[in-house]
């Protein structure tokens, strides 16, 4: 896995403008085999337009000279028809088929990049998880697939903390679990 860090950019040269920070992105080692996600990008805001220069800055000179974007307009507020990036313009399109957890962006060049999008309100502790599974060339999850397990997971951990009162309470239900059922109904157990 590859994780970008890159030193902030300053926006279309203006150097009174605050600088624009770095992409949060995660890309699959370059030798690894495509598949169903390429890595994972992070972005900061759902403001595609102040979002998408960084990334592709970024990926213009990690990968290739980007193209086209592609998002589902669910998650995003407003889509801009075009973003400028350092040196060309790249036109931004939307799909309602296209995963709503996925950015894809097309280079002439090189073909495709697909990206799972981690939502901006997203924790660091998942955000993560997440980067690292999408970055994962073993991983072979679509975009929400991944979102979806990692959810599980989440719900999993959280639902544990009762396995853990089972295994302290050396597997016995608790005087309250008892009286809860009716004496008639607890059988041999009484």
């Amino acid at each position: 896995m590859s994780v970008v860090l890159d030193q902030p950019l300053i926006a279309d040269g203006q150097d009174s403008s605050p600088p624009i920070p770095p992409p949060r992105l995660a890309l699959k080692p370059a030798a690894a085999v495509r598949g169903l996600l390429d890595g994972a990008w992070w972005p900061r805001s759902r403001d595609l337009a102040r979002e998408l220069p960084a990334l592709i800055d970024t990926l213009d000179r990690r990968w290739a000279r980007v193209t086209r974007v592609a998002v589902n307009p669910t998650p995003w507020p407003v889509i801009p028809r075009r973003v400028s990036a350092l040196g060309h313009v790249v036109h931004v399109g939307w799909f309602r088929e296209q995963d709503p957890n996925k950015l894809l962006l097309l280079s002439y060049t090189t073909g495709r990049l697909d990206l799972l999008v981690i939502p901006p309100e997203c924790d660091l502790a998942a955000a993560t998880r997440l980067m690292a599974a999408a970055a994962d060339p073993r991983r072979r999850l679509t975009a929400s697939g991944l979102m979806a397990d990692d959810e599980l997971l989440r719900t999993m951990g959280t639902d544990r903390r009762g396995e853990a009162d089972w295994e302290s309470e050396g597997g016995t239900p608790s005087a309250a679990d008892t009286a809860a059922v009716p004496s008639s109904a607890r059988g041999m157990w009484a």
